[in-house]
């Protein structure tokens, strides 16, 4: 049995947060954009400053690198292919997003809407990124 190949993980991970990265952005900035402001709005909190940005950037590419780590573990037991990706990208869904989500609108932080928008949204999104990065992901070579 090889061992996971560490290195694509990283390459094939950064592919996938790049995806992350790029569907959270038009997300939370196009799709929710009007939704997001009044939610500062009501919360009071501060807009997104740069350290913020930064630091939602990094951790959407951490979760890419994630998700193709889970993947290639995952591959010797469900197979190589876009199911593997997939169900991998279900179960960091309900991790990542599904849980938190639905906590914010139970608390009424976010509208039942915005939330169903961005969790629907959130599963595409993982679902793609899981299968760009599972496509980008090979083995290391044999010996």
């Amino acid at each position: 049995m090889k061992g996971i190949n560490l290195s694509r993980v990283l390459l094939a991970g950064l592919a996938a947060g790049l995806v992350i990265d790029i569907s959270e952005s038009v997300l939370n900035m196009s799709v929710l954009g009007p939704d997001m402001m009044a939610l500062l709005q009501k919360t009071g909190a501060a807009a997104m400053n740069t350290s913020s940005l930064v630091i939602f950037c990094i951790l959407g590419f951490v979760l890419g690198i994630v998700l193709v780590w889970l993947y290639a573990a995952a591959r010797t037991r469900f197979g190589p292919g876009s199911n593997t990706a997939t169900k991998i990208a279900v179960a960091a869904w309900v991790l990542a997003y599904l849980y938190p989500g639905v906590g914010g609108m139970m608390m009424g932080i976010m509208s039942t809407r915005s939330a169903t928008i961005g969790l629907v949204w959130q599963l595409v999104e993982l679902i793609v990124a899981a299968n760009v990065g599972g496509y980008l992901y090979k083995e290391a070579a044999s010996a």
